[in-house]
């Protein structure tokens, strides 16, 4: 059975003021009205307690688009180099992203992103590592699941749609395309910290993200507000 954390009952720590900024002032012009954002499976969101929140990537506008439409604060874990970008680097640092070095070893990843779990953030986590010009979870990787099996916290499947196609590997220039946020159900905890359990945890988390990809989009299906 998967080790939990002993985390403080009540878990959903106050944006600070330049997480609000940024999310109202530059992301969510961006996404509402730019890209025409929606969101459904908002009500899907747990509001309070551990969380990790798996995604697929396709674009650098992942981690802000996950940060501002999901409604609770989310830390992510994101390349070292990121930070270094102009813009993005602090644009993503405030809104919770926290940098991991390139070759850092898993155990030093996943210590830092449990110190986030212990201070009441969801931690948010692309499966593949990197982004896929598909868009798609192609290679997901085992730390999400890891990380989940050594804190108790549930598994959030989260797709962003079409952000390949807005600003994917090698584009320049972003496309103004329309964009949506969909949430899946939780998906439990690994049964253990061995590498089966692991990898099935995964494949879940792997199918539901691409099925939600999959699914018609909000020109067809009801949608709810992203907050």
């Amino acid at each position: 059975m998967p080790s939990s954390q002993n985390f403080p009952i009540i878990l959903r720590p106050q944006p600070s003021p330049s997480y609000r900024l940024v999310q109202w002032l530059l992301v969510a012009p961006i996404f509402r009205l730019l890209f025409r954002g929606r969101c459904r499976g908002m009500e899907r969101v747990p509001r309070q307690g551990p969380l990790v929140v798996v995604a697929n990537h396709g674009s650098h506008l992942d981690p802000p688009l996950l940060g501002h439409t999901l409604p609770r604060p989310v830390s992510f874990m994101a390349k070292a180099e990121l930070f270094a970008v102009p813009v993005l680097g602090p644009l993503i640092r405030s809104l919770g992203a926290y940098p991991v070095s390139r070759g850092a070893s898993d155990r030093e990843a996943i210590r830092t992103a449990l110190g986030r779990l212990e201070l009441g953030w969801a931690t948010g986590i692309f499966l593949d590592g990197t982004r896929q010009a598909s868009g798609r979870v192609e290679d997901p990787q085992l730390g999400a699941a890891l990380l989940s099996a050594r804190s108790g916290a549930a598994l959030l499947p989260v797709a962003l749609v079409n952000t390949h196609r807005a600003l994917g590997p090698g584009q320049t220039w972003p496309r103004l395309v329309p964009l949506e946020v969909r949430v899946g159900l939780p998906i439990p905890p690994p049964a253990s910290r061995r590498r089966p359990d692991l990898e099935a945890t995964t494949r879940a988390c792997q199918e539901a993200i691409n099925a939600l990809l999959e699914a018609p989009s909000a020109s067809t299906v009801g949608v709810n507000p992203c907050r």
